[in-house]
């Protein structure tokens, strides 16, 4: 037994190759991406890895590999289960033979997604088994019972952690004996591996068999667990399992404590030993009251008098993180505890900082130049999930619309059906009109709708570090391969125009929007230019205090926060300045230049 400090995604990784998985597939999104990138960083050259092009590609890669015997890992964040649901969906009915886990995390908060969205549901939907780590020393050790429960029962197996789980850091003990899987291969069986409806209606029955047989055999999985006695109980599951210890340390009470590491299928048997002599229970769980249903249910089922309190009934918070603190609260008056809030420290406030753009940003010069072009007409901006989503703070003031990958295209198709006369722009990354852009196009292309594609392609993913894609000729695997070209794909299906052009050079950029502005169909605008976190910075601009009127224009209108006020002039701070030229270029009066030794 060795042991090893490590992030919550990294320990997971680790169990998973410590498991014997062979292939790993998956997209990236943050709470999730450390898991693929930790296995393809301490991979031997035996295990398979790739970034799939999205998450439904990605599950589909994952079960092929599965019905040949491979111990399969698909990782993605708890948006991208939605994208990956059709093949989940079927696959819960078809099954698998070599194990399969699919995590998906969740982000309570939520701190960098679109939705607080509860994956648990997804397992009771499907009808698939949950894992649900308290800790990341208990995720290690989950996700290697996972794949041996998938391959057992012959199932997918939905893994759970939340942020907190992904992102913390504490040491944990690995084995020194590794599990070795060999896949078998592929076996031809149609009865088994091809969907048919008498099929699924057959498997369907055994699944409801088998689930019923799991909630039997996680009543007594050694991560599930009661501890301690009294009248009072405590059900819990997750990260919120440690703050309930961590709130319960110094309270001076016997209370009942339920530890649920398995929410589907629920373990009744324990639930039931669980409730038997309690007055009354409190349920602590992010994000929505699953366990708390649960336990309302069995008690209904099978006649039992008590008051489960959750956040079905208030007593608990219904969005957002547990804390510690939060949780104390909600004890201590649970319990009868006096319960004094701690202090708020006397510490100046932080300054308020919203997010931005970095500074020198290709995305803020594409978005900067759309804006110029049409300025004076009426113009609608659907935008899309990115960092390029931030162009919707002011001064750009540039993102009307953002709903999920890919709804740039097809938002701004139905607000042409309603408004013809409008300007339509989509605006989408590169890695994301690889993800789930094409489609959107095609039915653009296909329905004769007039609509400005705009591609931002600053040649990486970068909202989750920077990950390769189809456009950057690299996969996971470190192979260098031909770059799926966005344009030749953009022609192929039949887009009226594609026009190139470097966003830094603005007359470049504005000429080129405004050539495809009166132009039918479906057109599109690739904005072509690196990343500032994967290329080197260019010479740095500075400003001539002399020339400066100090009109404010470089702040007004592009919120870089390279360029503030100093003294009364315009100032570039060195440290963030990446000479992208853009200040220099809307400047009036040419007090910005590159180099020199001005700059206030």
């Amino acid at each position: 037994m060795s042991k090893k400090f490590l992030m919550g995604n990294e320990a997971i990784a680790m169990g998973a190759i410590h498991a014997g998985v062979n292939v790993v597939c998956g997209y990236p999104g943050t709470p999730s991406t450390e898991i693929l990138e930790t296995i393809a960083k301490e991979n031997n050259g035996e295990i398979y890895v790739e970034w799939s092009v999205n998450e439904k590609a990605a599950l589909e890669v994952g079960a092929g590999a599965a019905y040949s015997g491979a111990r399969t890992l698909v990782t993605m964040k708890q948006v991208g289960l939605n994208v990956a649901s059709d093949p989940l969906m079927s696959l819960a009915y078809v099954g698998v033979k070599g194990g399969m886990v699919i995590v998906s995390a969740d982000d309570p908060g939520p701190i960098s997604s679109q939705t607080e969205q509860d994956t648990r549901h997804f397992g009771q939907f499907s009808k698939l088994p949950v894992f649900d780590p308290a800790s990341p020393e208990e995720a290690y050790q989950m996700i290697q019972d996972a794949f041996t429960y998938s391959e057992e029962y012959g199932t997918p197996v939905l893994f759970r952690p939340t942020t907190r789980i992904c992102h913390a850091c504490v040491p944990v003990n690995m084995t020194d004996t590794p599990y070795v899987n060999k896949p078998e291969g592929f076996i031809k069986d149609t009865m088994r591996w091809v969907i048919f409806p008498r099929t699924s209606y057959l498997n369907h029955i055994k699944i409801e068999k088998r689930n019923q047989k799991l909630s039997q055999v996680f009543s007594h999985y050694r991560l599930n667990a009661i501890e301690g006695s009294g009248t009072k109980g405590i059900a819990t599951g997750g990260v919120s399992y440690a703050y309930v210890k961590e709130a319960l340390k110094d309270a001076p009470t016997n209370v009942r404590l339920l530890k649920v590491a398995t929410p589907h299928p629920f373990p009744e048997e324990l639930a039931m030993k669980f409730l038997q002599g309690l007055d009354e229970v409190i349920v602590i769980e992010e994000l929505d009251p699953v366990i708390e249903k649960e336990l309302i249910f069995l008690c209904g089922k099978n006649g039992i008098k008590l008051t489960i309190k959750g956040k079905l009934s208030h007593h608990v918070q219904n969005a957002g993180e547990n804390t510690v603190e939060s949780v104390k609260e909600v004890l201590s008056s649970f319990l009868g505890l006096a319960y004094e809030k701690p202090k708020a420290q006397q510490t100046p406030p932080l300054p308020v900082r919203p997010p931005v753009l970095c500074a020198g940003c290709p995305h803020r010069a594409s978005f900067y130049a759309v804006k110029q072009a049409v300025k004076g007409q009426r113009a609608v901006f659907s935008g899309d999930i990115g960092c390029y989503t931030l162009g919707n703070a002011k001064p750009l003031d540039m993102v009307d619309t953002c709903l999920c990958m890919g709804a740039d295209v097809t938002i701004a198709q139905g607000i042409h059906r309603v408004e013809p006369d409008t300007i339509n722009f989509a605006f989408i990354g590169d890695s994301t009109f690889f993800a789930s852009g094409m489609t959107g196009v095609v039915n653009a292309v296909y329905n004769n709708t007039d609509i400005i594609l705009v591609v931002l392609d600053n040649s990486t993913t970068a909202m989750t570090g920077h990950q390769p894609h189809p456009g950057t000729g690299k996969t996971m695997m470190g192979d260098i391969v031909n770059k799926v070209d966005i344009e030749k794909i953009l022609l192929a299906v039949g887009v009226t125009r594609v026009v190139k052009a470097d966003p830094l050079d603005l007359t470049q950029a504005i000429n080129a929007v405004k050539s495809v502005t009166a132009v039918k169909g479906v057109k599109a605008i690739i904005f072509k230019s690196p990343c500032v976190a994967v290329t080197k910075p260019s010479q740095q601009y500075a400003v001539d205090k002399e020339k400066c009127i100090n009109c404010k224009r470089c702040i007004k209108e592009l919120g870089c926060p390279a360029v503030v006020i100093k003294d009364n002039k315009a100032y570039i701070e060195p440290s963030l300045c990446f000479g992208c030229s853009i200040c220099s270029q809307v400047c009036p009066v040419n007090a910005i230049t590159k180099g020199g030794n001005h700059n206030g």
